[in-house]
């Protein structure tokens, strides 16, 4: 919300967020109950002329421009080596940890998740049908497509039960400035709804 106030671009934006998290970290339960539950957050950032995925692990974080395509996020971090910004300590902390030798390519995902990275887009999860899911429609995307997408029970993409999809947005950012934005927000926890 503040990268939205504080920016008028998707880069700003992420400037600003990253600016907050290096200054005051990230924490906070996720969860409405007293279980404590917390875990590190990834944003899809994006404006008429480009998007941008961040993923955040502590208060070190990788960005990537997207530059075509589609993408997804889901619980995980799926940044691999096409880094574009980057905190300035990420390789060295990695290092620091044994997490990455310093010569091998550097892999955001691979090194700072516990998740086998090769396995993201195979195996059956959030991510992985997303991914299929959006890509199945790759080209031909509109924003009902879209809501569809977010509705879907079965591909775990809009959760039930212990974990449930509390809200989900669609936008339309035409690429002609003339053209207004438009904002689609689900009334109620189910997206289905």
């Amino acid at each position: 919300r503040l990268g939205l106030e504080r920016a008028d671009t998707a880069e700003k934006a992420l400037t600003v967020i990253v600016d907050l998290l290096e200054k005051y970290g990230q924490g906070g339960n996720c969860m409405e109950s007293h279980m404590a539950f917390t875990y590190h957050n990834s944003f899809l950032i994006a404006d008429r002329k480009e998007a941008w995925v961040l993923e955040t692990s502590g208060k070190h974080w990788a960005a990537e421009k997207v530059e075509g395509g589609v993408r997804n996020i889901s619980n995980q971090l799926s940044i691999t080596t096409k880094i574009d910004r980057e905190h300035p300590e990420l390789r060295e902390y990695a290092k620091s940890k044994g997490w990455w030798d310093g010569e091998k390519e550097f892999d955001f995902a691979a090194t700072y998740s516990y998740v086998n990275t090769a396995r993201m887009t195979t195996s059956r999860g959030r991510y992985c049908e997303g991914y299929k899911l959006l890509n199945k429609h790759k080209g031909s995307i509109t924003s009902e497509i879209m809501m569809e997408i977010l509705r879907d029970k079965e591909s775990g993409i809009n959760m039930e039960g212990g974990f449930m999809t509390t809200g989900s947005m669609v936008s339309v950012l035409p690429q002609q400035p003339h053209l207004p934005c438009i904002h689609f927000f689900t009334g109620t926890p189910d997206p289905a709804r």
